[in-house]
């Protein structure tokens, strides 16, 4: 399975923003961005021209790796989500949002979705009662997803369970004493806090 294996603090200076790809290193002053708030390489403190096509490439670059999809994967979201009804912009972070993985974080069970992909392909996640180890598994309204009850007590889940203040979307019942959380529905535009123009993604698949 492909998947990037670089430093995450570069990807984040990268898009001169955090994407909260390292947990609670993301929160310290020892985050790389706030001691090099620049792209990386010999030319990250110049200036570039920000064209049009550049700006629409950065935003897709930014949302595949704040969701941590590679390209191949990205674009067959993006043709899915293209075949639906409604904005494809919208739909594709719908779809974005109902990867497993995401769940997870966004419960707040881990503290990176870097964690709750390792959480998910190592077993430690259930599904209605029966264990899923892919990532990229859509949930579905009413779905019940839960850390499997002899890994609640891993270092990991405990450690999250004391430092991650995350408010979790309304559109997930999360019951921490129980490390399980209920999909009540799919989110609506509205409620997907991920800092992205899904516009600008749009526009560079148009073309």
């Amino acid at each position: 399975m492909a998947r990037y294996t670089g430093a995450d603090c570069r990807r984040c200076r990268r898009e001169k923003m955090k994407l909260f790809l390292k947990g609670s290193k993301c929160e310290s002053p020892k985050c790389p961005i706030e001691i090099r708030p620049y792209p990386p390489g010999e030319h990250g403190r110049g200036r570039t021209k920000d064209s049009e096509y550049l700006l629409q490439k950065r935003e897709k670059q930014k949302c595949a790796r704040i969701y941590g999809v590679l390209e191949k994967q990205f674009r067959g979201y993006y043709e899915e989500a293209n075949g639906k009804v409604g904005k494809t912009g919208e739909n594709l972070l719908v779809i974005l949002e109902s990867r497993l993985d995401n769940v997870v974080y966004r419960a707040g069970f881990v503290q990176s979705r870097d964690q709750a992909r390792q959480s998910v392909r190592h077993g430690h996640v259930l599904v209605n009662g029966k264990k899923v180890d892919i990532p990229s598994y859509r949930v579905s309204p009413n779905d019940i997803v839960e850390i499997r009850p002899k890994s609640r007590e891993l270092t990991p889940y405990v450690i999250a369970r004391e430092i991650v203040d995350r408010p979790a979307p309304a559109w997930l019942e999360v019951i921490a004493s129980q490390s399980r959380v209920l999909v009540h529905n799919l989110p609506a535009r509205q409620v997907i806090d991920t800092p992205v123009q899904e516009q600008l993604i749009v526009e560079l698949y148009s073309k």
